[in-house]
């Protein structure tokens, strides 16, 4: 009996420290408010190199994001979040597609413009992903890589995520960026960049996205790079 009432004081001390660190710990300030509010219409070029706008092309873009969003964060309804998805096309017949989407808070809304939500919400088998370092002038990128297909459709889709101003790709990197700013009381705004092909063979297809990104990166202003590219 004795030890039995023992464990419950235990218990109940675990639960009480546990709620207290949640308070102590839980980000109060929102990173999106102390960064510079970029216009990603006005930031993304329509024009660069090679490269120029077909307005009548448009990605693949979320079913329903606000359905990924339970219950609605209070905090992301106060900072304007921020979409922009356009086709590129070369000169030569080829076309990329882009999409970057920003939100000030990394939650459940940002999620759902992950490739692999998005486009199977749209009906695609996604397959062959595989995550790797893309090299480009002045640094190293770490990009996710996929196959999307629906019916005739074969897609590959270049990707990347930025928690705060981390590169991170994976769900248990997410995670871990996610913790690393809370224990600073900062609750990080996330960015997905997401770039996409279709018409040409797998191998030539990535080729082309990769110097898509090549030329988007320089055609940049430099103030803004750090948004694409993150700083850790």
């Amino acid at each position: 009996m004795k030890s039995s009432r023992v464990g419950v004081v235990l218990a109940s001390i675990a639960i009480a420290g546990t709620a207290i660190a949640a308070e102590v710990f839980a980000p109060r300030q929102l990173m999106a408010r102390t960064t510079a509010s970029q216009s990603l219409e006005t930031v993304i070029p329509k024009e660069f190199g090679t490269w120029k706008l077909v307005p009548e092309i448009s990605p693949v873009k979320p079913v329903d994001p606000e359905a990924y969003v339970q219950p609605p964060d209070p905090l992301s309804a106060k900072v304007y979040s921020q979409e922009v998805a356009r086709g590129y096309t070369d000169g030569a017949g080829h076309i990329v597609m882009l999409l970057v989407a920003y939100g000030p808070v990394q939650n459940y809304k940002l999620k759902a413009h992950r490739p692999e939500i998005c486009y199977t919400a749209n009906g695609f088998r996604i397959s062959d992903k595989n995550s790797s370092n893309f090299d480009y002038s002045g640094g190293s990128l770490k990009i996710t890589r996929l196959i999307a297909e629906r019916e005739s459709r074969f897609e590959p889709v270049t990707y990347w995520m930025k928690i705060g101003n981390d590169i991170s790709n994976g769900v248990v990197d997410n995670q871990i960026s996610r913790l690393k700013y809370g224990l600073r009381g900062i609750l990080p705004d996330g960015a997905l960049f997401r770039v996409s092909t279709i018409g040409l063979p797998k191998d030539a297809l990535f080729k082309l996205q990769d110097q898509f990104i090549k030329d988007l990166l320089v055609a940049l202003p430099s103030q803004e790079r750090g948004f694409f590219l993150g700083s850790s």
